[in-house]
């Protein structure tokens, strides 16, 4: 009767432990995650731009709906801006900065918006000071060249009305990084969001 009472009590002993254990990892993994650095969204103070507005940051105009959500200015030549130029195929020959982004895009007009060899104007511009050089220019990459609606590396893209697509996109830059405007133009209306304001 002794020897059965002691093996109980020792289950009960060992199976209340591991409880305790196991909610001690529990809590740990928990503190753990609750203390988890938050996602990097930008590098923009690296260069000197310091943000008035945080990311992201959505610009509207005639129906279509840009969401800027990450931006990350490489130097051309850096191992970073080298090793997305290999990934995708990007020519970055000539170019001071690499900027790759990654956005969401979603046409709430009631037509189809695009940017193709049906419709070669650009829908967003990304701008770090006046001058016409100042304006970054979309890098095609061979990669998708042929695939529209990339979701890896933007470059021809067509959405019906209602649809959306998150992707990213990388960008050439030659000029100086003064501030950081991002605008839209489609359908004969424009919008557009200091990110970055000039400070003299």
């Amino acid at each position: 009767m002794k020897k059965t009472i002691l093996k109980v009590t020792l289950a009960i002993t060992m199976m209340f432990g591991s409880i305790l254990i196991q909610g001690a990892v529990i809590n740990t993994a928990s503190a753990a995650a609750s203390q988890s650095q938050p996602v990097m969204t930008d590098n923009l103070i690296k260069y000197g731009l310091k943000k008035d507005v945080e990311l992201p940051v959505t610009v509207t105009a005639g129906g279509l709906s840009y969401t800027l959500e990450k931006i990350m200015i490489y130097d051309a030549k850096s191992k970073d801006a080298l090793a997305l130029a290999k990934k995708y195929g990007y020519d970055l020959n000539n170019a001071k900065y690499f900027v790759w982004t990654k956005i969401t895009v979603e046409n709430k007009s009631g037509n189809v918006v695009q940017q193709n060899a049906k419709d070669l104007r650009d829908k967003w511009r990304l701008r770090f000071g006046d001058l016409p050089e100042e304006e970054a220019s979309a890098a095609m990459p061979e990669v998708s060249y042929y695939k529209p609606n990339s979701k890896e590396a933007l470059w021809d893209w067509s959405l019906k009305p209602g649809e959306k697509l998150t992707t990213y996109q990388g960008l050439r830059y030659t000029g100086k990084l003064k501030y950081f405007e991002l605008s839209v133009d489609n359908k004969r209306e424009s919008s557009f969001a200091n990110i970055v304001k000039w400070k003299e």
